[in-house]
């Protein structure tokens, strides 16, 4: 990030990591925007956070473009661009339907395509800016009955991959980001004969933020994180 008060744009927005990730970069001054399928269900968040909030159903071209021409209208042309949505689907792979895959598949990597897409469009005549993609442990390994997880994930890799050597050069700072293990939900409890065998929002928020300031001479494209107890 490179303005005293830059725009960060978080989609796929809800009460854990994209609640953690508008908590942080709100408090370093930015002004953050957050962006979901359903603003109602942002209110809270938005409101405990002091950012904005919009509707957008990131698997449709239309509702993507109109969402970057509203936040540049009433936030700010977005600096920093956070891909945090997924289509979770879960089953035995010959009892999937085929279309509820195909949705699944177009929250998870042709969201991620459009919003990155149109994120880049504003960053390259400025020659700079932060794209973000949210990975998972299905990102490098497919588990059983979570195929089209598997699937979706690895397509937005590959996604950041291609998109860090073609963009990287131009001054786009590209990275995902492979959260390997189980976020603690808000509230819940841990289990202390294991401390810390969670991730915890906040400190997955802080890599983020971390990730946003490297200097251009020192880019991360990934990054994994993983509490300690977790195999790898």
């Amino acid at each position: 990030m490179s303005e005293s008060e830059p725009t960060v744009l978080i989609v796929g927005a809800g009460q854990g990591l994209s609640a953690a990730l508008a908590r942080r970069f709100s408090s370093s001054g930015a002004k953050v925007a957050i962006a979901a399928r359903s603003k109602e269900k942002l209110a809270a968040v938005a409101e405990a956070t002091g950012t904005r909030a919009f509707a957008c159903d990131a698997s449709q071209p239309a509702a993507v473009k109109r969402l970057f021409a509203d936040v540049e209208a009433q936030v700010g042309k977005p600096e920093v661009v956070i891909y945090n949505a997924s289509g979770r689907l879960r089953g035995p792979f010959v009892e999937l339907d085929p279309i509820e895959v195909e949705r699944a598949l177009a929250v998870t990597a042709f969201g991620g395509f459009l919003v990155s897409q149109a994120a880049a469009q504003r960053m390259l005549p400025r020659g700079r800016g932060v794209i973000l993609l949210t990975g998972a442990s299905a990102s490098v390994k497919g588990y059983a009955k979570s195929a089209p997880f598997a699937m979706g994930k690895f397509a937005l890799r590959g996604l950041a991959q291609s998109m860090a050597r073609e963009l990287s050069p131009l001054g786009i700072h590209i990275a995902h980001i492979v959260i390997d293990g189980a976020i603690r939900a808000p509230g819940a409890a841990t289990d202390p004969a294991k401390p810390d065998s969670q991730l915890e929002a906040d400190a997955i928020a802080e890599t983020y933020f971390q990730l946003a300031q490297q200097p251009r001479n020192a880019w991360s494209w990934e990054i994994e994180l993983r509490p300690w107890v977790e195999r790898f």
